[in-house]
């Protein structure tokens, strides 16, 4: 149970005895409680409770005009909630049964003693805060369900969700309007036993699949003969559904229409979206995701191994809000460290603590109005995670050493490329945080899983690179651009733009030869990585070299990196082919102080 002494607990204490009612007063308010009303007789306390919502209620079972008991039944009719605690001079088994019976909380014997008071006002406050965070997490687990629904419905692909029975659970707006035109059997309830047509078999036989092997079908295509007696065809997958503790619900089959694929995408095909590069069909969906989320004021999670561009989709999904106009603050929390995170995103108060020696606006207040980005937000400690929860469900938070609780609207947008599944059932990461950040996930793919992209992303930076440094390099030959599809990326589009921003400076004009290319490029796929591998980020690599640094040399390639670039983490991080916030973390792991080498970040 945490201090409530920064909590405000609004208790109403009824007893006839002045005496004793301000003794109860001057405890509570002694024990950081408050405020406090106090009155003497049961027609004052039913005109305030009906009133007013208190935290507790505190009252004697003799009052005047009406009994507890009385009282108790009042409460009940109004359907208050609030804990009630009954003081008694004479305790026996029937009055105690019919005040528990009517809801009260417990009953404390006359003369009432100090620790005994405390005990109950802990224990019935402590059950206030658990029923208020259930109450709380449920609101936003159907919050959470709206969203998803609207999103869903607005997918542009037939979605149906089939129970562990084969009967199917649900279908979005889609699915309803095809199964109308085209499959009139297929209806929520119905059991995909009972399809008959060629349709429905092959939606039985996937789903079966997955019920049998837990694993995810590839998409493939099936023929149907649409109403008009043409040949149709849709691409079909299938995949298991399960909540967010890995149990098994049953199975999601989605399914497009494929018959005029190829020129609906010629038409739609978007080659950018803000700064998003990419024709593939996996970031045309992503696309579109953005621009169906970005205009719903949904908290948003963004998973993807590292260098997927998590941090562009912030931008995009900012830009595409009706936030635009406001501030865009990104907080990358393992760069901070853990002592500080707190005042860095809370604020502080000045004399907080040592070396606090002004006030400072923490990066939750800066983003008021706007949207806050939390990068690697997997990695937060349990302490934070709390804070974090806390801010979420109530969009409220005190600065470090203040009392005073700040009320902001700001849109929380978080990216990992943890497991933060296995991190809940694992308890490393809190279930009610998870959901409440995963309101809506926007999953990333690796590079290697949209290959056809590596022309349009080279192009994209050989152009950003001339604008920048003037060498004349705009070109790449055949040879050079095939060995950079044979690569394996494990560390995807970041990778891929180091690799040609490294061509680009070896090379003394026109087109970018293999001759540029670094000798894990040359090899086909990373050294020590097969194709599809995620890279070992505790292994980093300097360009030029396939080497894999060993522990005992570790500390001191990132020194070497850091002095060659004068202190500055970004372009040490891409001298080392590693994460910014890989560096951060070697840094701590070895004890490097980063005021130790000179920086002009």
């Amino acid at each position: 149970m945490e201090n409530r002494l920064h909590e405000k607990s609004h208790i109403l204490v009824i007893d006839d005895e002045e005496s004793l009612r301000l003794t109860f007063e001057m405890f509570l308010k002694r024990a950081g409680y408050g405020p406090i009303v106090g009155v003497s007789n049961f027609d004052d306390a039913i005109s305030l409770i009906e009133q007013n919502d208190f935290d507790l209620i505190i009252s004697d079972i003799v009052l005047q005009g009406a009994s507890g008991i009385e009282l108790l039944r009042r409460i009940k009719d109004f359907g208050k909630k609030c804990p009630v605690v009954m003081i008694t001079g004479y305790p026996n088994i029937e009055t105690a049964a019919a005040a528990v019976r009517l809801g009260a909380f417990d009953y404390i014997p006359k003369p009432v003693k100090k620790d005994a008071l405390l005990k109950v006002v802990a224990l019935a406050l402590e059950q206030v805060d658990l029923v208020r965070e259930r109450e709380r997490f449920e609101e936003e687990k159907e919050k959470a369900r709206y969203y998803q629904e609207t999103i869903l419905r607005s997918i542009r692909e037939i979605i149906i969700t089939v129970d562990q029975n084969l009967r199917i659970a649900d279908m979005n707006d889609m699915a309803r309007e095809w199964a109308k035109s085209f499959l009139a059997e297929l209806t929520v309830g119905a059991s995909l036993t009972s399809l008959t047509s060629p349709v429905g078999r092959a939606l039985l036989l996937d789903a079966e699949a997955v019920l049998q092997k837990r694993v995810a079908l590839k998409v493939h295509r099936l023929e149907w003969q649409r109403s008009d007696q043409a040949q149709g065809v849709l691409g079909v997958s299938a995949t298991p559904l399960e909540d967010g503790q890995g149990n098994f619900l049953g199975v999601v089959l989605a399914a497009r229409d494929l018959t005029n694929l190829e020129n609906l995408e010629q038409r739609e095909i978007r080659a950018s979206f803000h700064r998003l590069v990419g024709k593939s069909l996996a970031m045309q969906r992503i696309y579109a995701l953005i621009e169906s989320v970005g205009k719903v004021d949904a908290t948003v999670l963004i998973t993807g191994e590292s260098g997927t561009g998590k941090e562009l989709v912030v931008e995009a999904l900012h830009a595409e809000s009706p936030r635009r106009n406001r501030p865009l603050v990104k907080v990358d929390c393992t760069a901070i460290p853990e002592d500080l995170l707190e005042s860095e995103l809370f604020g502080h108060k000045k004399g907080a603590f040592t070396g606090a020696d002004h006030d400072r606006l923490g990066r939750i207040l800066q983003a008021d109005g706007g949207t806050l980005f939390l990068d690697e937000i997997g990695d937060i400690s349990s302490r934070m995670q709390l804070r974090l929860l806390r801010f979420l469900q109530e969009r409220t938070f005190y600065p470090v050493g203040r009392d005073q609780p700040i009320h902001v609207d700001v849109r929380v947008v978080t990216a990992t490329n943890a497991d933060l599944k296995n991190k809940v059932r694992q308890e490393q990461f809190r279930e009610d945080l998870y959901f409440r950040l995963r309101v809506v996930d926007i999953i990333l793919p690796p590079l290697r899983e949209r290959k056809e992209d590596i022309p349009s992303l080279v192009q994209h930076f050989l152009v950003r690179f001339e604008q920048r440094m003037r060498q004349g390099v705009t070109e790449i030959s055949d040879q050079a651009m095939e060995l950079l599809h044979k690569h394996s990326w494990p560390g995807n589009v970041r990778e891929l733009e180091h690799v040609v921003e490294r061509a680009y400076v070896l090379c003394p004009g026109g087109a970018i030869t293999t001759d540029h290319l670094p000798p894990e490029i040359l090899t086909s796929t990373a050294v020590g990585i097969e194709p599809g591998q995620p890279q070992d980020s505790s292994l980093p690599r300097l360009p030029g070299t396939g080497a894999e640094v060993g522990p005992e040399d570790e500390a001191k390639r990132l020194l070497d990196a850091l002095r060659r670039t004068a202190g500055n983490k970004a372009k040490a991080a891409r001298l080392l082919g590693i994460d910014r916030s890989t560096l951060y973390r070697k840094m701590s792991s070895h004890n490097i102080d980063p005021s130790s080498v000179d920086s002009d970040e």
